[in-house]
């Protein structure tokens, strides 16, 4: 991102950098409350849904207790005229049997035909549709029956198992003379065709004299007109559940605990206990099982062209043993979350346009304003650098930008001003110095130079490389013939020579010149320490003149510390393009009226020192595009910054 940015125009910069400040808040703000409106919108809806389903569930099951509560006022009121009845014609066949016994009693019958003509007259009487009048003994022997007469049906069990006969028998011999009992039992008649138990009501009365319980019976639903009645309210009922509706094509449905539908558009009677939904779970299995609560599952019709999400909503009526069930397809009431989710991306995605465009061309706007009087100013820069000093920025307005217009103006012309005086003075500065070294340098310097270079490539001819002074030997030619280049360079000072520039490793180049110059006999009693910042980038330089810069502020150090002392030799990187050396030293300092002249071709404090070293130095610095800094204190000591850019622009 970095070298892109680098890459590109201030004016793409500006657009790069704050279009997405502007559209990216736009997006996230948009979607949020987009996303925070659909899903309240999706809560609120199938909440709603929800409730509907319930409260449609919990009609049904007021529905269906109502009824149901009709019914049993309604049973019991016949079954409190069924008792009267069977009471009645209990009471009449008590009193037949009476009479017979009271004909024996007179004489005129004997026992045995008078329990005879008993039967038969018993027999003869019927108790609505399937009932009739029986008698048997207090041991369960039946002495009148229509078909069973004569068996012993004392161990006699109703559907729930419970022995009713001994139950009769018992009641019956502890009652009081006359007194009319009931009972109330589930029976299922084979004889008649019954399929599933039915309630049978007895009345019976005990004939002490022949030890004759007479009883009369009937089924509860066969009264005349009942059985027509309960099938047309029941269907009644049925119907006003198929008519409600539940959103489209919902529907609600009944089933008992066994999964037999009593209430389906379509299913009713079917028993669908293991039918599979399309993920091939058992859904009414599951509901049989839980009875109430809420399920959700695939479902597709033969009409559907694809599988639906359906939810149900399931209650457990427990006096019928049914489960009512209110069903919906969800896509069908998350129809209106989904227009609104519409409406919420239409003008989400409308807002993020307009204002999106809105936003590129204002910033576009900006950055022009901002850019034009900058690219005028780069253009009029970039003339007058290559000497086109006639060339002045055209200043409007009272911003920063117009103040910097104005100054670079002034300066502008203080250089034209100046510009020749510069080159006189540092034409003479030149030729001063280049007489000054021409006349000491050449005989004084380069001849003891080519005697030692003359001794140490004869001694390093006379040596193996594996030699241990065969280092010394080396390190004294090369230091020989980087001095002999030094005097070629001060020898051609007035020339200003350029560097050649390659990639340098400085922690390893300065760890090189501090090793030799730790052996320099200026450096004696001198600890010189390194603080050699790691992952320091490669600097485009000379190391001939950069090693050149370092031993003369080395030496320079340790001329300040006659006594001994510690110097401090540390790197750092100051940012991504520049990286810093510092030499710090416990010398006796520079005074602050020689600060100001340090730097100047031939001045010196020393006693047989030229004055150019700091000059040369400095110059080498500036040569590399970069600087150079002293800070001392008299008595403390003195700290010389060097900062330098990693790659140099050419100009």
């Amino acid at each position: 991102m970095n070298s892109f940015l680098k890459k590109l125009k201030l004016r793409g910069k500006l657009l790069t950098l704050v279009l997405p400040l502007v559209i990216i808040p736009i997006f996230v703000v948009a979607g949020v409350i987009g996303y925070i409106a659909n899903q309240q919108a999706y809560r609120g809806i199938t909440k709603t849904s929800k409730d509907d389903l319930q409260h449609l569930s919990a009609f049904c099951i007021d529905l269906l207790d109502s009824h149901h509560q009709q019914f049993q006022v309604y049973k019991q009121d016949k079954t409190r005229n069924l008792n009267n009845e069977l009471a009645t014609l209990t009471a009449l066949s008590y009193n037949l049997v009476a009479t017979e016994q009271r004909q024996h009693a007179q004489g005129r019958l004997d026992l045995n035909t008078a329990k005879q003509e008993a039967r038969q007259a018993l027999k003869k009487i019927n108790v609505g549709e399937s009932g009739y009048i029986y008698a048997m003994t207090s041991r369960g022997d039946l002495q009148a029956h229509i078909a069973r007469e004569g068996e012993n049906v004392f161990d006699e069990r109703d559907e729930t198992g419970r022995y009713f006969i001994r139950k009769m028998c018992a009641a019956a011999r502890s009652s009081k003379p006359g007194e009319t009992l009931f009972i109330t039992y589930p029976w299922r008649n084979a004889v008649l065709g019954d399929t599933k138990p039915r309630t049978k009501v007895v009345a019976y009365k005990y004939f002490r004299e022949w030890d004759w319980i007479i009883a009369a019976g009937s089924y509860l639903d066969e009264t005349v007109g009942d059985a027509a009645f309960e099938r047309q309210s029941f269907a009644k009922l049925k119907e006003s559940i198929r008519a409600k509706k539940v959103g489209t094509s919902g529907y609600i449905f009944c089933m008992d605990s066994k999964g037999t539908f009593t209430v389906h558009p379509d299913s009713e009677g079917k028993n669908l206990i293991d039918a599979l939904d399309q993920n091939g779970n058992s859904f009414i299995r599951e509901m049989c099982s839980k009875k109430s609560g809420w399920i959700r599952y695939p479902w597709k019709n033969s009409t559907d062209t694809a599988t639906r999400m359906k939810i149900v909503r399931y209650d457990y009526f427990e006096p019928w043993d049914w489960i009512v069930a209110v069903g919906s397809y969800e896509d069908e009431f998350y129809q209106e979350a989904n227009k609104i989710k519409t409406h919420i991306l239409v003008s989400m995605a409308l807002l993020i346009v307009v204002v999106g465009a809105a936003a590129t061309a204002l910033v576009y706007w900006a950055s022009t304003i901002f850019t034009r009087p900058i690219t005028h100013m780069m253009s009029v820069i970039k003339r007058v650098k290559r000497g086109n000093l006639d060339e002045r920025m055209a200043v409007s307005g009272e911003d920063e930008l117009a103040d910097m217009g104005s100054a670079f103006n002034r300066m502008t012309d203080i250089i034209q001003r100046n510009k020749s005086i510069e080159s006189n003075l540092a034409q003479q500065g030149k030729m001063a110095s280049l007489g000054v070294l021409s006349s000491g340098v050449a005989h004084e310097i380069n001849n003891p130079l080519g005697v030692i270079l003359g001794y140490a490539g004869y001694l390093e001819s006379k040596m193996g490389e594996d030699d241990p002074n065969y280092q010394y030997i080396h390190e004294i030619k090369r230091e020989s013939k980087r001095c002999k280049k030094i005097v070629q360079d001060l020898l051609s000072y007035a020339r200003t020579p350029r560097p050649a520039l390659e990639p340098t490793d400085l922690n390893d180049l300065l760890q090189q010149i501090v090793d030799f110059a730790a052996n320099h006999t200026d450096m004696r009693g001198i600890t010189i320490s390194t603080d050699l910042a790691s992952g320091l980038p490669l600097v485009e330089t000379d190391g001939d003149q950069l090693r050149q810069v370092t031993i003369n502020l080395i030496l320079n150090a340790g001329g300040a510390m006659p006594d001994g002392g510690t110097l401090t030799v540390s790197t750092e990187a100051v940012d991504s393009t520049h990286v810093r050396i510092t030499f710090s030293d416990s010398g006796c300092g520079i005074p602050a009226e020689s600060l100001e002249k340090i730097f100047e071709p031939f001045y010196t404090t020393k006693t047989r020192g030229t004055g150019l070293g700091l000059a040369i130095t400095r110059q080498i610095i500036e040569q590399h595009h970069g600087e150079i800094h002293i800070d001392s204190t008299v008595g403390r000591g003195t700290r010389v910054t060097v900062t330098l850019p990693t790659e140099r622009e050419e100009l």
